[in-house]
């Protein structure tokens, strides 16, 4: 999760509140205070509150939380005086575009970084490191619109952010510390996506880095804005930014955004989407029995517009920052929030059980009891991977049983594994500076076709090990499992070839033993032999 810095004297001034009262209280809206210096604080948010990722948006919230200022904040948005141009080619590379103009700013050195800060903690939250989505933010003092956003030849020059020569955008890739880091942005487009001025003067190469032209400083007074990307969490990424500079006294204006088919749009659109809610619904989720006028005002507290419909609906007004607002249940967390977890008196069942463990549970502890005594040491890595790590780093072929995740907070974490061995030989990949030989094991959840499963996988690393090591772990764990197997050749391309056998129990697949793959060892980058398993336990 991010962890902001929150200046106090922004903090205080944007708040209406002492420190020690915002410190004191902040940890209730679903925060971590992680530091208290001197001059700032270092709050850790949830990942799913990226409105709350600045000086601005914290303060915002804080305020509604504390009864300072209540409601939905409305910011006025001026009629456009910038249009935009999209290209046709634009559509094949980076296709979603969101703009504002804010003007009237007067930064300071912190409230510079803190937009800075902002820009970077959306690229990583709501971006997935900039590949959804990338923001510019230009100082409009030496540029003219209307500006161009367009496919260009890589080898068109400008002189990036933080160097004094111009270099081709296929240069900036190889020498630029921004274009090394996410060239693979790009990789494999014959044209790059840019953003020009009336007079050819470059704002942006996104998502790689902005011209020097428009570099902000504390001189600037008027900004344009420009977030592209491949989705809708574009405009969401440019509502959090514009709100927040608007939270700092700028007036924002509409851009005109003129597609290459006539057609045009209109950002940022601030205008807040609108929800129904009942005093059912409140008390189902929550178990609060609450009247309607009671979740207006708590709703207001956390800096929605509420009104109490006649027939005692509440109208909920949802502010486009709100990223996190999904459905109603969302809704009802913040009313929670609002009226205090402390505040929830716990009440006792009416009926009286008495627990007992459950038979997942006890096969897992009997399990874990034979590998620890067979000198393993048990592992509890994470149950989302990704294709890469699963499929083509193990050899194998990509299966079509995968539970992917919807919206994945990296690429590192994109389904839920189906197998346990690509995640133990993750664990040997970063711990080669630990002595040998290293034993490991899981007993662990994997998902196929939509549904769990219990599997058990260990591995074994050192400069001997050997398929009769492995060989001989499964006759250890059978027989203390008092169950009866039989091996058949394996063609599971993780293992070598004559050293893989399937375990059959009951004439069926449950498993796979052997010695890895020299590529599967390569592609972890390990340097010793490495055996290992995998079986189903129910």
């Amino acid at each position: 999760m991010p962890v902001i810095t929150l200046d106090y004297n922004d903090l205080e001034k944007l708040t209406g509140a002492d420190r020690k009262t915002i410190i004191e209280r902040i940890p209730m809206i679903g925060a971590d205070v992680e530091r208290v210096e001197d001059d700032h604080v270092d709050i850790e948010f949830f990942p799913s509150r990226p409105d709350l990722y600045s000086v601005e948006g914290a303060a915002r919230a804080m305020r509604g939380f504390l009864g300072i200022e209540k409601g939905l904040c409305e910011y006025e948005v001026k009629p456009y005086s910038v249009e935009i141009y999209k290209d046709a080619a634009i559509d094949e590379v980076r296709p979603v575009l969101g703009c504002a103009v804010v003007r009237g700013m007067q930064f300071t050195s912190s409230s510079i970084k803190s937009l800075m800060d902002l820009q970077e903690d959306l690229h990583w939250a709501i971006g997935r490191d900039r590949k959804k989505v990338s923001i510019g933010v230009h100082d409009m003092a030496h540029i003219e619109p209307p500006f161009k956003y367009q496919a260009v030849d890589p080898d068109f020059r400008f002189v990036p952010l933080d160097f004094t020569e111009p270099l081709s955008m296929r240069e900036i890739l190889e020498k630029h510390p921004k274009g090394v880091r996410f060239a693979h942005l790009v990789d494999g487009l014959s044209k790059y996506p840019l953003i020009t001025d009336a007079n050819g003067n470059v704002l942006s190469f996104p998502p790689i880095i902005n011209g020097t032209l428009t570099r902000v400083h504390e001189g600037t007074t008027d900004l344009f804005i420009d977030v592209t990307g491949l989705s809708d969490a574009v405009y969401t990424a440019l509502i959090i930014v514009t709100s927040a500079l608007a939270e700092r006294g700028g007036h924002v204006e509409f851009v005109r955004i003129i597609n290459a088919d006539g057609t045009e749009n209109m950002t940022p659109d601030m205008f807040p989407e609108v929800r129904e809610l009942t005093s059912e619904e409140v008390l189902d989720l929550s178990g609060i029995e609450l009247s309607p006028e009671d979740i207006a005002e708590l709703l207001e507290c956390m800096r929605f517009g509420a009104e109490v419909l006649q027939d005692g609906t509440v109208e909920v007004q949802v502010p486009g920052y709100r990223a996190d607002i999904l459905d109603n249940s969302d809704l009802i967390e913040d009313i929670a929030i609002a009226y205090g977890y402390k505040n929830i008196k716990p009440i006792l069942p009416m009926n009286a059980t008495i627990g007992t463990q459950h038979p997942l549970s006890l096969e897992r502890g009997h399990v874990r009891n034979i590998m620890v005594g067979l000198g393993y040491s048990e592992v509890m890595p994470f149950t989302l991977t990704s294709e890469k790590v699963h499929f083509e780093w193990m050899c194998r072929p990509v299966s079509d049983d995968v539970t992917c995740v919807m919206h994945p907070i990296s690429e590192d974490q994109t389904m839920v594994r189906t197998t346990l061995l690509p995640n133990l030989m993750e664990i040997l990949s970063l711990n080669q500076h630990r002595e040998l030989p290293q034993r490991i094991f899981e007993v662990g959840e994997v998902v196929v076709n939509g549904k769990n499963g219990l599997h058990l996988a260990a591995v074994a690393i050192h400069a001997s090990a050997n398929f009769t090591e492995v060989r001989e772990l499964i006759d250890a764990i059978m027989r203390e499992r008092q169950m009866s197997y039989e091996v058949v050749e394996s063609e599971d391309p993780a293992f070598i070839n004559g050293r893989r056998a399937d375990i059959l129990v009951n004439g069926k697949k449950a498993g796979v033993i052997g010695e890895i793959y020299p590529q599967v060892l390569v592609n972890f980058g390990l340097g010793q032999p490495v055996v290992g398993l995998e079986i189903k336990l129910l």
